[in-house]
């Protein structure tokens, strides 16, 4: 009788909190996150707001987060220790040939992976002389190449998916300045590609128009991979959409 009424007392008090607006999360087991930050120095300054920011949202939202710019902890033995990896402005072309490998392993496992803006520059055109290029990080973009991005300017991002764990939570478009990253096709051409926000090429001035230019997408070949091509400024996490963003895509590259 006992178990019968307080079940019943805690399905009451969800139900209240639900009806009072009150966001109910069924948090997941704990989990680890790895954050390997760029050192290049056009995004230091995002990368200095980063680092206190992702902190604190492991703090506050009950998971581990390790930051660093020490990409040699990209590898085998380091990233069993985590659940999910986020990449934050480092290049794909930035990190060796083993830390390439063991990021690729990591994410075939079934692993998280969370790409932040320069973390989705593709093509050859950063290559040192003589450097293997890295053509499976191509297939797991989604097939894209990075073409040089416009101006830094506010844009309109129209979200096309509110069903998806990681872009549920956001408005239907929302405004936020950025470089807006162009690429030589809409990764939408993928079959694999799920899209699920897109930037309106109406409030904006392109280096060429897309047409079509999603900003946030995920890769279906892979269980839990997202790439946000937003994230240049330092005031984004200031930027209440932006951080819910995040979180949401945190979370949900950690589901099982």
């Amino acid at each position: 009788m006992i178990n019968k009424l307080l079940k019943k007392w805690v399905l009451l008090t969800l139900i209240c909190l639900l009806a009072t607006g009150i966001k109910v999360n069924a948090r997941q087991q704990p989990f680890r996150v790895l954050v390997v930050a760029s050192r290049a120095s056009d995004h230091s300054k995002m990368i200095a707001a980063a680092k206190p920011f992702f902190e604190e949202l492991g703090r506050k939202n009950g998971f581990d987060i390790d930051f660093t710019d020490d990409s040699s902890k990209i590898n085998d033995a380091n990233l069993a220790n985590y659940q999910v990896f986020v990449m934050l402005q480092l290049a794909p072309f930035d990190m060796s040939y083993s830390q390439q490998a063991a990021l690729q392993k990591f994410a075939e496992q079934g692993n998280g992976w969370v790409g932040i803006h320069a973390a989705g520059l593709t093509g050859k055109e950063f290559l040192a002389k003589n450097t293997i290029y890295w053509q499976w990080f191509e297939g797991f973009m989604g097939g894209v190449l990075y073409s040089p991005h416009p101006a830094f300017q506010k844009a309109t991002v129209i979200v096309e998916d509110h069903k998806h764990p990681a872009t549920m939570h956001l408005p239907a478009t929302f405004e936020i300045s950025d470089e807006w990253y162009e690429w030589d096709k809409s990764p939408r051409s993928n079959a694999n590609v799920h899209v699920l926000a897109a930037v309106d090429e109406s409030t904006y001035k392109q280096n060429k128009p897309m047409g079509d230019h999603p900003v946030i997408w995920t890769n279906e070949s892979f269980r839990r991979m997202i790439y946000i091509s937003i994230g240049h400024s330092p005031e984004d996490f200031a930027d209440k959409n932006y951080t819910t963003l995040l979180l949401d895509a945190i979370v949900w590259a950690a589901s099982k």
